[in-house]
C-alpha cells in the first residue's frame, strides 16, 4: 500500500550506492563538515542560552526549566522571547553535570553526534528533528497492517501526536530527514539522489524557528497521507466532487479514513498550539523595527514587495548557500521602495519558477510526476510558512536556519530533475554524476569553511563583514569581541562605525560610552549615554552607566536620578544598587550606602563587591561587631572570595581575634600571593600580636612587591624602631 512503482517511461538506471554505503557516505560527510568545530568555543547565542543561563546550574531547581524560556527568562516576563524548549535545556544541563562545568567540547561532541552545526544552540533543531522523525514514522506505521487507505491504527496516530508534542518541547519545529523516509515509501529510484542532496543542506546554519510549526508539521503528515497513502489526484478529485465524473465515485472509498485522520491531526495540532500559546503567556514576543524593518513599513505594498524579496533570497540560499551571515538586520538588506529597482527581478524569477512547478504538479500527464512535484513544493513551502511574516511578525530579516527544513523539498525537486535529465542518454548520466560529485565537494568544502567560522566569535563576526558591510550589528559584534579581548582602540572604531551606520543604535552607544568611561573620556561618554536614554527611555543599563559617568564628573544629584531611573525600569538590578551605594558612600551618606548594598546582596547573594564594601564601610565607621556579622554571612555564600577574606581579616585583627585573622590572611594569600597590601596588613596583624619577626618578614615581602607604598614603608619604619628599642633595652 505504501510503495508505488517508478513509472516514468524509458527511465535509465540511476547511479546509486548500496543502501548501507549510501548511509555511511552521508554520515561521513556530516562528520567531515562539522568535526572541525568539536573544540570550538561558545559563540554568539551560546552566551545567553548556555553561559549566562542559570537553569543549567545544578543549584537551580529543575522546575525552573518548565517556567522559563530557552534563555532562562521567566515566560511571563515582558523581556522573554517565548521560546519554550525545556527538554533541550535539560540536555544542556546534563552536559554541564557530566563535564563538571561549562566546557564547550562536551557540548560540541553531542551536537556532532546528532549531526549538527557548530552553534550549540542548534541542538534544539536536532532534537526536534529526531522526535518529529519518530512522529512521522509512527504515522506511517498506522497503515502497515491495512490494505486500504480507509483503515488505520488509532494507536499509532496518537503515538505520532505524542512524539510531535515531545519534539515541540525541544523546539517548535522538526522535519530535517523526513524527505528520506518520504521518498523511501514512494519513489525508490530517487532515494540515493535525495540522500546526496541532503548532505548539501547541512551548510545551512540551524538555530531557531517559531511556534506554529507544530501545527504545520501535522500538515506534512496530511500531505504524505493524501499523496502517498491515498494516492490522491487533486484535479480528478475536484472533478469527482463537483459531480462531473460519476464513474470515479466508487474509487473514493479512502475519503472517510482520510478525513478522519485529518480531523485527528488538526485537533491534535490545535491542542498543542493552544498549550504552547498558554505557556507563552498568551502573547507573542515583541520585536523592534531593526529586527524586521519591512514589517514596520506603513505601506502594505512595500511590506509585500520586501517580504517576497526575502523569499527570493531564501530560495537563492537553498540553491547557492555561499553567501552566509550570522545576522541580516540593520541595513544589510535595504527596503525596496520602488518598482524601478533591479531587485524586483528576483521576485519575478522566484514566482515564475514557483508558478511553473505548481502548474506542472497540477497538469502533468504522469500521476507520479504530479505527486513528486506536489510533495516537493509542499515540503519547500510548509516548513517556511512560520518565517514568512504572513501569520505574525518574526524577529529577523533572513535567518538561514529557517530554510534547513525546506531543503527537504528542495532535495526532492532537484533529485527529480536529475532523474528526468538522466533519461536523455548515458552521456548525460555520466555528466550528471560528475556534476553531482563536484557540487557535493564544493558544498562540503564550504560547510567545513563555515564550521571553522563558528569555532570562535572573532572568526564568525569578522566573516560577516564581507557579506553585510552595511550591517550595524555586524560592526557592533566585532567591536564587542575586540573589547572583550582588551583591544579597546580597535573596538572603538567598530562601535563608532555601528553608530554611524545606525544613528539610533543604543546598544552600540552604551558599549562605546562604557569604553570611553574607562578611558576617562567622560564628557563624550556622557553625551553618548544621554543620547541612548533619550532614544530608548527604558534602557536601564544605559541609565546606570550614565549615572556612573555623572558620579565621576561630580554631578551627584544627576547621578542619583539616573540610578533610580535605571531601577525604575529594571526592578531587580543588583549592579545598579551597588553603584548607587558607591555614590552614597562618596557623599558620606553611610546608612543609605549600606541599604543600597544590602539590596544588591538580596537580589544577587553572590555579589562579592557589595559584601566587601559593606564590611569596609562598617570597619571604617567603627561598627566592628556588625562588620564581623556581615563578614561571616558573606563567607558562607562566597567562601573563596579573597577580597572578602582580606577585609574580614582586618576586622578580626582590630577585634584582637588574631588567630582567625591570620588564617583568613593566609587563605587570601594562597589565591593572590603577589598582592603587596595582603602581606602588609598581615605584617600589621603580627605587629599588633607581638610576633615581630614574622611581621618583619611580611613587611619585607610587601616592600619587594611594592617598594613605593607609603603605608607599608611607614609601618615598617615603626617596626624597625621598635626592634632597635628592644635591642637597646
Amino acid at each position: 500500500m505504501l510503495q508505488s512503482e517508478w513509472s516514468l517511461d524509458n527511465a535509465l538506471p540511476i547511479p546509486q550506492l548500496p543502501r548501507p554505503w549510501a548511509s555511511a557516505v552521508v554520515a561521513s560527510l556530516a562528520l567531515l563538515c562539522f568535526g572541525v568545530s568539536y573544540d570550538g568555543d561558545f559563540v554568539f547565542d551560546d552566551s545567553e542560552a548556555i553561559i549566562n543561563n542559570m537553569d543549567l546550574r545544578p543549584e537551580t531547581s529543575l522546575g525552573n526549566l518548565w517556567e522559563h524560556d530557552f534563555w532562562g527568562t521567566n515566560l511571563i516576563s515582558n523581556t522573554s522571547h517565548k521560546s519554550y524548549r525545556p527538554l533541550t535545556v535539560l540536555t544542556f544541563r546534563l552536559n554541564y553535570l557530566v563535564a563538571g562545568g561549562l566546557h564547550p567540547i562536551g557540548f560540541h561532541v553531542v551536537n556532532i553526534a546528532l549531526h549538527s552545526v557548530a552553534g550549540i544552540v542548534g541542538r534544539a533543531d536536532l532534537l526536534c528533528a529526531l522526535f518529529f522523525l519518530l512522529s512521522f514514522i509512527s504515522y506511517c506505521k498506522a497503515f502497515r497492517k491495512y490494505d486500504v487507505a480507509a483503515e488505520f491504527s488509532l494507536c499509532w496516530i496518537f503515538a505520532s501526536l505524542l512524539l510531535c508534542a515531545v519534539a515541540m518541547l525541544c523546539k517548535e519545529q522538526g522535519i530535517t530527514v523526513l524527505v528520506r523516509k518520504f521518498v523511501a515509501y514512494s519513489w525508490k529510484p530517487m532515494l540515493y539522489f535525495s540522500s546526496y542532496f541532503l548532505s548539501l543542506a547541512v551548510v545551512v546554519q540551524v538555530h531557531c524557528s517559531c511556534s506554529l510549526f507544530c501545527l504545520f508539521s501535522q500538515g506534512v503528515n496530511i500531505v504524505f497521507d493524501a499523496l502517498v497513502v491515498c494516492k490522491m489526484d487533486i484535479l480528478q478529485l475536484g472533478v469527482t466532487l463537483l459531480g462531473k465524473d460519476k464513474t470515479s465515485e466508487r474509487n473514493l472509498t479512502w475519503i472517510r479514513g482520510f478525513f478522519t485522520r485529518v480531523l485527528l491531526m488538526s485537533l491534535g495540532g490545535a491542542v498543542l498550539l493552544y498549550c504552547r500559546w498558554r505557556i507563552m503567556g498568551t502573547g507573542p514576543p515583541a520585536f523592534t523595527e531593526v529586527d524586521n524593518p519591512a514589517s514596520f513599513a506603513d505601506s502594505a505594498l512595500v511590506r509585500t514587495i520586501n517580504y517576497n524579496y526575502y523569499y527570493s533570497l531564501n530560495a537563492w540560499l537553498l540553491v547557492c548557500p555561499w553567501w552566509l551571515c550570522f545576522d541580516w538586520s540593520m541595513g544589510c538588506l535595504p527596503l525596496i521602495k520602488s518598482f524601478s529597482e533591479f531587485r524586483i527581478l528576483a521576485l519575478l524569477a522566484l514566482w515564475s519558477f514557483l508558478i511553473g512547478i505548481i502548474w506542472q504538479s497540477l497538469f502533468s500527464r504522469s500521476p507520479d510526476e504530479r505527486r513528486i512535484l506536489a510533495s516537493g513544493i509542499t515540503l519547500v513551502i510548509i516548513p517556511f510558512l512560520p518565517a514568512s511574516n504572513i501569520f505574525f511578525r518574526v524577529g529577523f530579516v533572513i535567518a538561514e536556519r529557517v530554510i534547513y527544513l525546506s531543503s527537504t523539498g528542495y532535495c526532492i525537486l532537484l533529485s527529480y530533475a536529475m532523474c528526468v535529465l538522466s533519461r536523455k542518454g548515458r552521456r548525460i548520466k555520466s555528466l550528471l554524476s560528475a556534476a553531482l560529485l563536484g557540487l557535493v565537494t564544493l558544498n562540503v568544502m564550504q560547510c567545513i569553511r563555515r564550521s571553522s567560522h563558528w569555532r570562535s566569535e572573532e572568526a564568525l563576526f569578522t566573516s560577516a563583514l564581507s557579506v553585510c558591510p552595511f550591517n550595524a550589528k555586524v560592526h557592533y559584534n566585532v567591536g564587542k569581541n575586540l573589547a572583550d579581548r582588551g583591544k579597546e582602540e580597535s573596538a572603538i572604531l567598530y562601535y563608532r562605525e555601528a553608530v554611524r551606520l545606525h544613528p539610533t543604535y543604543v546598544h552600540a552607544m552604551n558599549n562605546l560610552g562604557n569604553i570611553l568611561k574607562e578611558r576617562k573620556e567622560l564628557h563624550e561618554a556622557e553625551k553618548l549615554l544621554s543620547s541612548a536614554v533619550a532614544i530608548q527611555p527604558d534602557f536601564a543599563a544605559a541609565w546606570m552607566n550614565l549615572g556612573i559617568v555623572q558620579n565621576s564628573l561630580k554631578k551627584f544629584e544627576e547621578a542619583e536620578k539616573s540610578y533610580w531611573t535605571a531601577i525604575k525600569y529594571r526592578k531587580r538590578y543588583p549592579d545598579c544598587y551597588y553603584n548607587l551605594g558607591r555614590l552614597y558612600a562618596d557623599l558620606h551618606r553611610n546608612a543609605d550606602a549600606l541599604s543600597a548594598w544590602q539590596n544588591a546582596t538580596l537580589l544577587k547573594p553572590n555579589h562579592g563587591l557589595a559584601w566587601n564594601n559593606m564590611i569596609i564601610l562598617l570597619d571604617n565607621t567603627g561598627n566592628l561587631a556588625k562588620a564581623e556579622a556581615v563578614g561571616k554571612e558573606a563567607l558562607k555564600l562566597l567562601p573563596n572570595d579573597h577580597t572578602i577574606m582580606f577585609s574580614f581579616a582586618n576586622v578580626l585583627g582590630k577585634l584582637k581575634k588574631y588567630k582567625e585573622s591570620e588564617s583568613l590572611f593566609l587563605k587570601a594569600l594562597q589565591s593572590n600571593p603577589k598582592i603587596a597590601s595582603y602581606h602588609g596588613n598581615l605584617a600589621v596583624l603580627y605587629h599588633r600580636w607581638g610576633k615581630l619577626k614574622l611581621a618583619k618578614e611580611r613587611y619585607e615581602i610587601a616592600l619587594r612587591l611594592d617598594p613605593a607604598s607609603p603605608g607599608i614603608v611607614e609601618n615598617y619604619s615603626l617596626l624597625k624602631k621598635k626592634l632597635e628599642q628592644l635591642k637597646q633595652g
